[in-house]
């Protein structure tokens, strides 16, 4: 009796192939099964369900069984195969065949794409930087500003002054390229905030010097890459009437202000917790570094292949989520759809320094036996709960969904491992002072 037979194939460090040929007489018992099954279900005129003989059914229905047969064969011997291999695809495999002869046996191929199998390296002794990061008086005199932007109010002007720059205006307008209206150009009762660059280039300035209830002409030329392309780099005519006038005040922090809060009992409780607030970001903010450069060293002395699939995957989250933040911008599906393609290629490097970081990280996690268990997940739900006095019923109940719990689980492996690389690396303390940015 013949044999499956069965061959693998190394194409690259990432890619195998699979050979596939099933003997006829395995090809014969699955087609025989897909006929019974169509002959169950088929109707045809003259004929009782279930009573129609093959070879009426062979020519009505004969492509449909003999795709059901190979697409049974592809998955049983296909998975059985990488079962009893232990192999792990990570992507979906590209199936070859040229479908079923009669009393002949069936060949197929399946390429797919692995991890590859390395052994981490220059993760023990690292010697990496780590900033001690000083709050500055500025830094707490900008965060001040901030939450004073935060209390602002709009108030309209008392006097009859014309518009300035800072000024937030409530305006109609209409546009019209070669003297013809369109609709994308016309709105009612925009508010627009005068310097904030929302605008066409050139807009904005040109309703200084207007006031309240007068109506101007301007023209502007639109950027050559804007998304509309009938009006990129085309000049446009706007009718634009002010009808009102606002200002932003901006509150003083004083005795009065810290009223709107229960918490503190003075001005200067409430510049400590600012304060300390500013020292806990510091804190982060030089965490998130270190972790940035253990990272940078990790990529830099593991040399490995990255298989495309899981890069593409990443790139798709990439554009998912650069399209969700621009539609809740508010802006235009359609367009929104186009620039988030558009990003494809220059997500590309991000996409494979990510995934690249996240192998090595799984591959010292598994060579230094790190786990994650339940019990670092009931954990982490508890110091929610105690920091940030979130029920932690609600919470718990919140992670039961098994991507969002997959997604912690990665999250605290990450950090595990991140611990033990910390611990066991040269770390040399850099003083620091304020938080402004690295420049990289």
């Amino acid at each position: 009796m013949s044999q499956v037979v069965i061959k693998l194939e190394d194409l690259s460090p990432v890619k195998k192939k699979m050979s596939f040929e099933i003997p006829w007489i395995e090809v014969k018992e699955e087609l025989d099964a897909a006929y019974r099954n169509v002959g169950k279900k088929a109707k045809i005129k003259g004929f009782r369900p279930g009573k129609i003989p093959r070879k009426v059914l062979e020519t009505y229905f004969k492509d449909h069984a003999e795709e059901d047969t190979i697409t049974n064969i592809i998955n049983k011997y296909y998975w059985q195969a990488m079962e009893e291999r232990r192999i792990a695809a990570v992507s979906k495999p590209d199936i070859a065949q040229e479908g079923i002869k009669e009393n002949t046996d069936f060949s197929f191929t399946a390429s797919f794409e692995i991890e590859q199998d390395f052994e981490p390296k220059s993760y023990q002794g690292m010697a990496v930087e780590k900033e001690r990061i000083q709050i500055t008086e500025n830094n707490l005199e900008d965060r001040l500003g901030q939450i004073r932007q935060m209390f602002a109010t709009m108030e309209e002007i008392k006097e009859e002054r014309p518009v300035a720059i800072g000024d937030f205006v409530t305006i109609d307008f209409t546009g019209s390229l070669n003297g013809e209206s369109f609709k994308e150009l016309k709105a009612d009762n925009y508010f627009l905030e005068l310097g904030s660059k929302k605008f066409i280039p050139g807009f904005e300035e040109q309703l200084v010097g207007m006031k309240s209830g007068e109506t101007k002409s301007i023209g502007v030329t639109f950027p050559e890459e804007y998304h509309e392309k009938k009006f990129a780099g085309k000049d446009v005519t706007f009718s634009v009437t002010v009808k009102d006038i606002k200002e932003k005040k901006l509150p003083e922090i004083d005795e009065n202000f810290i009223k709107n809060f229960d918490k503190y009992g003075s001005l200067e409780d409430f510049k400590n917790d600012v304060r300390k607030s500013l020292e806990e970001e510091a804190g982060r903010i030089s965490q998130t570094n270190l972790q940035n450069r253990i990272l940078d060293s990790l990529i830099k002395d593991n040399d490995f292949e990255v298989p495309a699939s899981l890069v593409e995957r990443q790139i798709y989250f990439m554009m998912a989520d650069t399209h969700k933040r621009m539609t809740s911008a508010g802006m235009d599906e359609k367009n929104v759809t186009e620039l988030s393609l558009k990003m494809h290629d220059k997500f590309k490097d991000d996409a494979v320094k990510i995934v690249k970081s996240f192998l090595i990280i799984k591959k010292i996690a598994e060579k230094e036996s790190l786990k994650v268990d339940n019990a670092d997940v009931d954990n982490y739900i508890k110091d929610l709960d105690v920091k940030h006095g979130r029920d932690y019923q609600q919470l718990k109940s919140a992670y039961e969904k098994e991507e969002r719990k997959d997604s912690l689980r990665a999250e605290l492996l990450q950090k595990k491992v991140f611990d033990f690389i910390e611990q066991h690396a040269n770390i040399k303390t850099i003083e620091k002072t304020g938080t402004e940015p690295e420049v990289k």
